[in-house]
């Protein structure tokens, strides 16, 4: 019966290993110290602070994604965005501009007629809570970015996020019963964390037809080494993140129109990772879109706007690695709100796709 015991315990040892394993690689060949969204096509603002204040209106966003359903301590990540411009004259006219009865307010028309936003401001707030295994990471941002018309239909808007990380460990989730213990230095120390500060930043350059971006966050290195009850900084591990992104608008007819776009994420001593995505969306009424993510697998999004300002969409990612052997793949939804919108006819963001 020791005998016995003994199998159980170290088998239970090596299965434990085996998942904090597979999770560990699936983390660093996805560069994952920053949550993956797959629908930041429908908010970009949450990986690039130059977009604050980018509309004539507040935009409020909030999305809840869990990954990898289905494994045991798997990322859930939940966030609220909010952003608004300050000193934006709204680019209509009058109340009756568009929305011409049999028209397509967003059809060729409209995009001829496109101007750019004179100089203004933007502010945001950016909370995002991101859960995987024994951590939790809360992050809470200020941001601010000023928006320059280049000409007469060109924007180019530069902004930071300033704000607060914190990083707990519950050390509570790395006992795994019979003894099992993984790291016997933090073993019944309960939650071990400490908040610093961080620093986001952004470039985003926009027209009618493209939109072009570059974001760098977590710009200043917060490595975290949990050992001997305490948290200590060290160097090498949290380290910055940086996002390219480009698309381009093309109408197929008066009502359809198709956003190609491409992001890359660099992250030191990772591999770069490109999400290749197509968007296609029917008057400013429901939208469908794919996208696939290199070394990882497939994405597939739906969604629709109601009520001139409400907007909801949904998302599912599909892996072609081995985790699909483990996981039934990551649901991922986005409840979105415009406030203060002059035009209760202007039913579509003019300058997020």
């Amino acid at each position: 019966m020791p005998h016995f015991k003994k199998k159980n315990t170290m088998r239970s040892f090596k299965i434990a290993l085996a998942i904090i394993s597979a999770m560990c690689c699936a983390l660093l060949a996805d560069a994952q110290q920053r949550p993956h969204y797959t629908q930041y096509i429908l908010n970009q603002y949450v990986l690039n602070p130059a977009l604050s204040g980018i509309e004539n209106y507040t935009d409020i966003k909030v999305s809840h994604r869990v990954q990898w359903q289905g494994l045991s301590g798997a990322p859930v990540t939940t966030y609220f965005t909010l952003h608004a411009p300050i000193g934006k004259k709204d680019y209509k006219t009058s109340a009756t501009s568009f929305g011409i009865e049999g028209q397509n307010p967003r059809g060729s028309q409209y995009w001829q007629d496109y101007e750019a936003s004179a100089p203004h401001h933007g502010i945001g707030l950016q909370i995002i809570n991101d859960k995987a295994g024994p951590f939790n990471t809360f992050t809470a941002y200020g941001t601010y970015a000023y928006h320059l018309g280049l000409n007469s239909r060109t924007n180019l808007s530069a902004g930071f996020g300033l704000g607060v990380n914190r990083v707990n460990l519950n050390t509570n989730k790395l006992y795994f019963g019979n003894g099992i213990t993984i790291d016997p230095a933090v073993q019944g120390s309960g939650i071990l964390g400490r908040m610093k500060l961080d620093l986001n930043a952004g470039l985003w350059l926009y027209s009618a037809d493209y939109f072009m971006g570059l974001s760098v966050l977590q710009v200043v290195p917060q490595q975290l080494e949990f050992s001997d009850n305490v948290v200590r900084k060290t160097d090498g591990k949290k380290v910055p993140h940086f996002f390219a992104t480009a698309g381009y608008r093309f109408l197929l007819s008066e009502d359809v129109n198709m956003i190609p776009s491409v992001m890359l994420k660099y992250v030191n001593a990772a591999p770069v990772q490109a999400d290749l995505n197509m968007k296609l969306q029917y008057r400013d009424v429901i939208w469908a879109g794919a996208s696939y993510r290199s070394n990882y697998g497939f994405a597939a999004m739906a969604g629709l706007r109601a009520l001139g300002s409400v907007m909801i969409s949904y998302s599912y990612d599909y892996s072609t690695t081995r985790l699909n052997q483990v996981s039934n793949g990551s649901h991922e939804v986005i409840l979105g709100f415009m406030i203060g919108n002059r035009y209760s006819q202007e039913t579509c963001p003019k300058n997020v796709w």
